[in-house]
């Protein structure tokens, strides 16, 4: 096995411990027993709140001097007790420095104070007073100052780099988060993609909603992960209730949180560095605004070594969720939202494209499969759109050597139910024709057999629109066309492709959300259409009339396909990360298995760039997508060979 550091991540925690205002050694003791539980679990980065030593709510007893002392002896102790971890640890401090008192994060590892870090942005309004005690570090003199016997950097913009990995970490402080330019938007400039938010946030109605929506929203922006620990049980309840909120988020998603714990809270995740820095690097304007700032990088290096040691002899433990269907949200309420957005897109780019060109006439091959039922579904929206006639959609049923009963039926039932203009035109004689006349065998069901029939349905269709003076829909969709699942100027082939972004995966959804609203007979029909197994309906039935063709049984599982597409195309991700991420999705599947469907993909994501490169108009419709005048730009002849080689030495 290999760990999870050396496939960029990086665990993280988020920790809010029980305290006693005002007293340091209690404090520092509840901070190290979460230090050593969290590093029994491999934690890489660990957070505490704001002014966690001495307690936020200290008062003006942050101008006694017996609190300050203490507070930094505790501290050097601290310093002493996790000496042996391999872990930063960034906790808060009131620092004296410059004639001055700060509210300050320091940020320490095995022993040594990598940086000590001063609030920016320093409220007095309404319930908060800190002006009254602490300067903004806007009124620092110094860069370094001594602390613990330590001489150490002193300033806002310090950022934390581990030497072997990718990782930066930068730290702001509670209200620096709350304006409009925020601290560690700069530090995300400058490099920092694990921002780290020490804070004393107290407890109002509707607050933690908004603060949330804050630190959600601000890893949104920088394409960061961003950790956020509030002061929680143990600070004075004098005036106020500080609920503990603790929160990860990565780039606008909300791995976990907690909130009113009355015991202390350690929240563990594994966060994707080499993802975030990925969507950097794609993301070429995130650099476009960058201001000049002083800012000093401090290094610090993870024993990434010893963590592949142990990992060759245990199994990967891994903190974050991988999702089999990452095309389709788990949440139903969110999936049900993203099916109407889809929809309406695919809906709207037909009606549109309709509109400009003047075409009155929709043609469409409908074979009682998915993706030509979706297709339907989608211009029949779209003809509602524009107030037109379902008769101006023409639904052709094509059978051949392959065409089952059971989705000939479907086809036909479902076209009759919408009120479109129906046409059914057999390819087996015209089939059997070409056969002969190209001089091949009809016993010979190979590749040649198998195509001809698609390029027989493209001219049927393409002809009739001459006919009709009407436009071609193309059903195929974004996972067959991932993977050249098509005839080259067969079923590739179209005037305007409405499921060419839209994966396999998600076709079964989108189609089973219309039928959750659509009329009784229509939905029945859908219902089947669902259940009907995917193929090709190229070879022909067994004996009893059954489908012996199965697109799944020939390249393999479309949950996997889609999954490897995901990661390739919107990550980039290598195999062995993959590899990795697909054993926790499908616990189904072993590890051989998947990395032989992969090896399946690899070769014909490659092998069949050329029929991208010349694929008809379709709408984008999620993050990911294959037109060559877009999203994917590749050479038709490029090499998979580095891929392939990755594979074979996991096998």
């Amino acid at each position: 096995m290999v760990s999870i550091n050396e496939l960029g991540f990086i665990r993280a925690g988020v920790a809010v411990p029980k305290l006693q205002v005002a007293d340091p050694t209690f404090n520092c003791r509840q901070i190290l027993d979460i230090s050593l539980k969290a590093a029994s679990q491999k934690v890489n980065v660990l957070l505490f709140p704001e002014l966690s030593i001495t307690g936020y709510t200290s008062g003006d007893l942050f101008h006694q001097r017996l609190l300050l002392e203490a507070a930094e002896k505790e501290l050097a102790e601290l310093l002493q007790g996790t000496k042996a971890l391999e872990m930063v640890i960034a906790a808060g401090l009131p620092v004296r420095a410059d004639n001055q008192l700060f509210n300050c994060a320091v940020v320490f590892f095995k022993g040594r104070i990598l940086g000590v870090v001063p609030k920016t942005l320093i409220p007095n309004y309404n319930e908060f007073y800190e002006k009254r005690w602490f300067s903004s570090s806007v009124h620092r003199i110094s860069d370094k100052i001594s602390l613990c016997g330590q001489e150490v950097p002193f300033c806002e913009n310090l950022l934390f780099k581990d030497a072997g990995s990718e990782l930066v970490i930068g730290v702001e402080i509670c209200e620096d988060l709350w304006v409009p330019i925020p601290p560690s938007s700069n530090h995300a400039l400058y490099g920092a993609n694990l921002l780290l938010n020490l804070s004393a946030s107290n407890e109002v109605v509707g607050k933690a909603a908004y603060r949330k929506s804050l630190v959600v929203g601000q890893s949104a922006k920088c394409i960061a992960a961003y950790l956020y620990a509030s002061s929680g049980s143990g600070e004075s309840t004098t005036d106020l209730v500080f609920g503990g909120h603790a929160i990860i988020a990565e780039n606008g998603i909300l791995l976990q949180e907690d909130r009113m714990n009355l015991q202390e809270t350690l929240l563990i995740q594994d966060i994707d560095i080499e993802r975030l820095m990925n969507d950097r690097r794609k993301i070429n304007s995130f650099m476009g605004n960058v201001e000049r700032h002083d800012y000093q990088t401090v290094i610090f290096q993870l024993d990434h070594a010893a963590a592949a040691r142990e990992a060759e002899n245990e199994t990967t433990d891994f903190r974050r969720k991988a999702d089999p269907k990452p095309f389709v949200p788990a949440e139903k309420q969110t999936r049900e939202q993203s099916c109407s957005d889809i929809f309406s897109i695919q809906a709207t780019g037909l009606a549109q494209r309709l509109n400009k060109t003047g075409i009155k006439k929709a043609v469409l091959g409908i074979s009682g499969g998915l993706d030509s039922t979706l297709a339907l579904l989608v211009t029949y929206h779209a003809y509602k759109q524009l107030q037109r006639p379902a008769k101006d959609i023409i639904g052709v049923t094509m059978p051949g050597f392959g065409t089952s009963n059971r989705t000939y039926a479907n086809a036909s039932s479902l076209m009759q139910a919408l009120g479109i203009t129906t046409k059914d035109i057999s390819i087996r004689d015209a089939c059997i024709q070409h056969m002969e006349d190209i001089g091949h065998d009809p016993n010979e069901k190979d590749i040649t057999y198998e195509n001809l029939q698609a390029r027989e349905r493209t001219q049927i269709l393409m002809d009739i629109a001459n006919q009709e003076a009407g436009l071609v829909v193309g059903t195929g969709d974004l996972s067959e066309l991932a993977l050249g699942w098509c005839t080259y100027n067969g079923d590739h082939m179209s005037m305007y492709g409405v499921n060419a972004s839209v994966p396999k995966t998600l076709v079964k959804y989108l189609v089973a959300w219309v039928a959750e609203s659509a009329e009784p007979d229509i939905k029945t029909v859908l219902e089947d259409i669902l259940n009907t197994p995917i193929s090709p309906e190229l070879l022909p039935l067994d004996q009893a009339g059954n489908i012996q063709q199965m697109t799944e049984k020939a390249i393999g599982s479309y949950d996997l396909h889609d999954f490897f597409l995901y990661y390739v195309l919107r990550f980039g991700f290598r195999p062995a990360k993959i590899v990795f991420l697909a054993e926790h999705a499908f616990e189904d599947s072993d590890r051989q298995t998947i990395i032989n469907q992969l090896r399946v993909f690899y070769k014909r994501f490659f092998t069949q760039q050329f029929k991208r490169s010349c694929m008809p108009d379709g709408v984008k419709v999620g993050s990911v997508s294959l037109s060559p005048r877009g999203d994917w730009r590749m050479p038709s002849d490029a090499s998979y060979e580095l891929w392939l080689s990755e594979l074979e030495r996991m096998a």
